[in-house]
């Protein structure tokens, strides 16, 4: 397949994708949105080492939400931070925050920290994703910020983050792409060992 048929049938994907994800958390019941994803799974926890300093993201609309794990977390000790970009082609940085904290609209289109000028540097991260599969590949947005990222952060925990809708046969992928060390979803956990 040549590039340009690649990156076509993965923009086809990624609209095929972000179209089920919104009509499954549209169908959804308070209930189910109210409980789903208020703590990560204790196999999951056990993998952060205390102290770990984590990155979230702050969610938009029908992605997984991440307030009550980001909590969860603070609470156990753990120093939070969100992605932040200083401008539109800026790489991404993680700034330190709080799950009260203020937050701006930043470059892409995603809030970030009021204060994006005060970085950390995470040990674990909790990763949106647009697709993912049983090999725990992440099919992300397409900009290339958390690939980038996860390059600079190769000994940091990668803990994928999805609605089960999200989860396709086969994640097409690039020599760059780094699997997931873990996958949560509202339903389950996935770790290479299950699979």
């Amino acid at each position: 397949m040549t590039d340009d048929l690649a990156l076509a049938a993965r923009a086809a994907l990624r609209r095929t994708i972000r179209a089920q994800r919104r009509a499954f958390v549209e169908a959804l019941p308070a209930s189910v949105r109210t409980i789903a994803f208020r703590a990560l799974p204790s196999p999951v926890r056990r993998r952060i080492p205390e102290n770990a300093t984590v990155a979230l993201y702050a969610p938009t609309a029908f992605e997984a939400p991440t307030r009550h794990i980001a909590i969860q977390l603070a609470e156990a000790g753990h120093p939070l931070c969100l992605p932040a970009f200083d401008d539109q082609d800026a790489p991404m940085n993680f700034a330190r925050w709080l799950p009260d904290d203020p937050m701006v609209p930043g470059p892409h289109r995603v809030h970030q920290p009021e204060h994006a000028s005060d970085h950390l540097i995470p040990d674990a991260l909790i990763i949106p994703m647009l697709g993912f599969d049983a090999r725990l590949q992440r099919l992300g947005q397409g900009g290339g910020h958390y690939d980038r990222a996860l390059a600079a952060l190769p000994g940091a925990l990668r803990i994928g983050l999805a609605w089960s809708c999200q989860q396709i046969d086969s994640v097409p992928t690039e020599a760059w792409d780094m699997p997931m060390d873990m996958i949560v979803t509202e339903q389950r956990f996935f770790e290479p060992e299950m699979n």
